[in-house]
């Protein structure tokens, strides 16, 4: 009898055991967050990416009821700090703030890459879609968007575009604008949209391509002429600018951002994650200052679904790259 019962006593004690250990599990998930989590931000402190990423988090934090502390890590269109970010501990407590820079355009840009953007990430949610501006410094002698392809069809190779540096969104969506116009201008990348807005509004370049929450400011203070919106629409926020696609049929480009956690991060995680990004995007206060700064609050999404939306980006963007000829390295 002893020995008959021996085993059972083991079964039952490795089953009381695993009930333990999945409820010591569960509570360690329920618990997540418990102290603060660290989002990498690729782009430098100031800049629209940044500012965007600071805008979005903080009704999150509320929700999650931790802070997120922004580690600002720029470089190589957003490369550097995506890399840092891919080799993170899979735990939650370090998230990426990712774009369709990072994740749609970069591979297609870089020959190589020290991260793999759809293996070395998880997809958590999406924040929000911008839309661009055509600018031009406030002495050029155009009024309008069709003044200023005609003025570029006349001086061939004399104007200078700028970007916040080579292979981001503004650069990409400038090289588009010039194959659909058939019109040549000369890219002067910059190491951040903070700087390339400063020289334009200084007349050190002609005109730029630029997302909407990088010009704010320079449009705000008429430091520059804005022409149009890469919308397909006018904007409510900005009626009475006209569409590049009014003139340039067809003519439709805008960004994106999300947060992303390093492959591996438990779907409990993820889940707790997305419900507090996704409730997050109806905070009014924050939905009016994205819509202020030429931002949309991103659809709802689940994490599969916004894995899918990228999956569908990284073709049309990196159809574009390839049409423009760019690439870095």
């Amino acid at each position: 009898m002893k020995i008959g019962n021996g085993p059972c006593l083991t079964r039952r004690g490795a089953l009381t055991g695993g009930l333990l250990l999945a409820a010591g599990g569960a509570r360690a998930q329920a618990a997540y967050p418990d102290r603060p989590i660290r989002l990498v931000v690729p782009f430098l402190a100031g800049g629209g990416g940044d500012t965007l990423s600071r805008l979005t988090i903080g009704p999150a934090q509320a929700r999650l009821g931790q802070n997120f502390v922004v580690d600002n890590r720029p470089g190589a269109g957003g490369n550097v700090g995506a890399e840092l970010a891919a080799r993170a501990a899979p735990d939650g407590y370090t998230l990426f703030y990712g774009t369709n820079g990072t994740h749609a355009i970069n591979e297609a840009l870089y020959p190589r890459l020290g991260f793999r953007p759809h293996e070395d990430f998880t997809p958590v949610a999406p924040l929000s879609r911008i839309v661009l501006v055509v600018l031009v410094k406030r002495d050029m002698p155009v009024q309008t968007l069709p003044e200023l392809i005609a003025w570029l069809k006349a001086n061939p190779g004399k104007a200078t575009y700028g970007s916040a540096g080579n292979g981001t969104t503004g650069h990409i969506a400038a090289e588009m604008f010039r194959m659909a116009a058939g019109v040549e201008i000369l890219h002067v990348p910059y190491r951040g949209n903070a700087a390339a807005m400063t020289d334009l509004a200084g007349g050190r370049i002609d005109m730029a391509i630029e997302l909407i929450p990088a010009a704010f400011a320079a449009m705000q203070n008429e430091a520059v002429r804005t022409l149009a919106v890469t919308s397909a629409e006018p904007l409510a926020t900005h009626p009475n600018l006209p569409t590049v696609a009014s003139v340039l049929p067809g003519f439709q480009v805008s960004a994106w951002d999300g947060i992303f956690a390093p492959a591996g991060t438990p779907a409990p995680i993820i889940a707790r994650l997305n419900a507090a990004f996704t409730e997050g995007l109806r905070d009014e206060a924050m939905v009016g200052a994205l819509r202020t700064r030429g931002a949309e609050p991103a659809p709802a999404m689940s994490p599969d679904a916004f894995a899918a939306f990228i999956a569908a980006e990284r073709v049309r963007w990196g159809a574009a790259v390839r049409a423009s000829g760019a690439q870095i390295g």
